[in-house]
C-alpha cells in the first residue's frame, strides 16, 4: 500500500484509509471481517465521528477490534466532533443535526465520548465536524490545548473547511491543522475545476472552498477525500449507474489494462493529484476494501486522468 507523509510532517499512513460510519449496522463478526479485510488490505487508518450511527459505530468498533486478530497498535485512528444531532430530523434512516457546537466542553466532552465508545486512551487526529459559524477559535484552542496535555489526542484538522475557515482556526491554536476532509472523485471535482476555468463564467469557474486544494498543496494540509465514488451528497455510486456510462466505460478499459476493479481505479485517479490526497473508503464490504485499496499501487498516466476527467462529463476551457 502506497504510504503517504501526513501534513507535511514524518508521519507515514496508508494512502487509503477506511472509514467506519456504516460498520453500526453489522454484526460483530462482520464488523471484524472488514478490519481485518483492510488491515490485509495495508490499510494503517480508521476514520470515524462521533455521530456515526449516533454512537453505535464507535461501539461497535470496538467490539469488531476486540473480535479481531488485530490490536489498537495495527491502525492509526481519528474521529470528529461538533456536530449535535437531532433525532427528530431524520431521512431514510440518517439523523441530521440541530447545530454546530464547538465549545471548549463540548470538544472535550466530545472526545471523552469517543474513547468511552471505543475503548481507547487516546485518538492519533481529533478534527471538527463541519465549520461552525458561532465558533470562538479560542475556545477551540483552549480545547485542543486541554486535549493533547491530557494525553487524549495527537494531532488536530478540520472537515470541510473553506480556506478562510481553516485560517481562522489555525491562527488561534498552537497545533497544526493537520487534515481537512473534503468531497472528491471524478463525479465531485469542484476543487479542480475551479482552478482550470479561472476568469470564465461557465458552471466549472464556481469556487466552492476559497482555492482549499492550492492551499493545501502550499501548506502541506492533508486532504482525505470522502465519498470518492459517489454524486451529489448522498444521491448515489457511480459505478455501473448508467447515468455515467461513459465514465464507466472508460474506468472498465483502465481496469482492465490495469488489473483491478473500477473502483481501484477511481482510488488511482485520485491518488494521482500530486496533492498527496488521503481516500476515506466507506463501504464495510471486505471484497470491495481489498479491490478498491488495489488502486493505490497503480499510477495512471497524465493522459489517463485526464480522459476519467472528461468522461465524468468535464471539460477543459
Amino acid at each position: 500500500m502506497k504510504q503517504l507523509n501526513l501534513g507535511g510532517t514524518d508521519w507515514q499512513a496508508s494512502a487509503v484509509a477506511l472509514g467506519i460510519m456504516r460498520m453500526a449496522d453489522l454484526s460483530v463478526a462482520d464488523a471484524a471481517k472488514a478490519l481485518e479485510a483492510a488491515h490485509d488490505a495495508g490499510i494503517t487508518y480508521i476514520d470515524s465521528a462521533d455521530i456515526y450511527g449516533d454512537g453505535a459505530s464507535e461501539k461497535k468498533f470496538k467490539e469488531a477490534l476486540a473480535a479481531s486478530n488485530l490490536s489498537r497498535d495495527d491502525f492509526y485512528i481519528q474521529s470528529k466532533g461538533g456536530i449535535v444531532l437531532d433525532p427528530a430530523r431524520s431521512h431514510d434512516g440518517l439523523v441530521f443535526g440541530k447545530r454546530y457546537d464547538f465549545s471548549k466542553q463540548h470538544l472535550i466532552d466530545a472526545v471523552d465520548g469517543i474513547l468511552s465508545r471505543t475503548g481507547l486512551d487516546y485518538l492519533d487526529a481529533f478534527l471538527l465536524h463541519r465549520p461552525d459559524p458561532l465558533m470562538e477559535p479560542n475556545e477551540v484552542a483552549d480545547a485542543f490545548n486541554t486535549l493533547q496535555r491530557e494525553g487524549k489526542v495527537r494531532h488536530f484538522g478540520v472537515s470541510n473547511f473553506n480556506v478562510q475557515q481553516y485560517l481562522m482556526v489555525q491562527d488561534a491554536v498552537d497545533q497544526k491543522l493537520m487534515f481537512n476532509q473534503l468531497q472528491f472523485g471524478p463525479a465531485h471535482t469542484g476543487m479542480v475545476d475551479a482552478g482550470m476555468h479561472v476568469n470564465m463564467e461557465d458552471k466549472w469557474s464556481v469556487d466552492h472552498d476559497g482555492g482549499m486544494l492550492e492551499f493545501a498543496r502550499r501548506h502541506h494540509v492533508t486532504i482525505q477525500a470522502w465519498s470518492p465514488f459517489q454524486y451529489g451528497l448522498f444521491a448515489g455510486m457511480i459505478i455501473n449507474d448508467p447515468k455515467y456510462q461513459k465514465l464507466n466505460d472508460e474506468l472498465q478499459k483502465l481496469a482492465d489494462k490495469y488489473g483491478v476493479s473500477k473502483n481501484g481505479i477511481v482510488i488511482a485517479w485520485i491518488l494521482r493529484h500530486p496533492a498527496n490526497i488521503q481516500v476515506l473508503l466507506g463501504t464495510m464490504n471486505p471484497a470491495h476494501i481489498a479491490d478498491s485499496a488495489a488502486g493505490a499501487d497503480v499510477t495512471l498516466t497524465k493522459q489517463e486522468w485526464y480522459n476519467v476527467y472528461f468522461a465524468a462529463g468535464n471539460t477543459l476551457p
